[in-house]
């Protein structure tokens, strides 16, 4: 069950934990980090009269994981799990025969008038 508390009393409750030793304190960036020292643990598990077997899911080993292969990513067009062709690469790249650039029929105008560049 989630108890409604403030943030002092957490606080509090922390830097007394600290105190005795059941806990580190560090400090950065006007937030509080507190880590659970083994005494801590051992401290809760009596205060809270809890079973030895009750650990902190941050000391439990990780389940061992299963070797999947990743899903590869899909490219427009391709199938599934196959790699792009490298002649599609290298004909996107590629400029030969191709009009690059705005074309001649573009002609940039610069008038001023705007921002610092204004005439004064």
């Amino acid at each position: 069950a989630v108890v409604s508390t403030q943030s002092t009393g957490v606080i509090k409750a922390m830097q007394s934990l600290r105190s005795k030793g059941y806990v580190k304190e560090q400090f950065a960036w006007r937030h509080f980090y507190w880590y659970l020292e083994n005494d801590g643990i051992t401290y809760l598990r009596d205060y809270l009269h809890l079973p030895q077997e009750i650990v902190p899911s941050t000391l439990k080993r990780a389940a061992a994981r299963t070797n999947t292969a990743a899903p590869r990513a899909r490219m427009q067009g391709g199938a599934p799990g196959t790699a792009p062709k490298s002649d599609d690469r290298d004909a996107y790249r590629s400029a030969e025969g191709k009009q690059v650039g705005p074309g001649q029929e573009f002609q940039p105008e610069f008038r001023g008038g705007y921002g610092r560049g204004a005439p004064q």
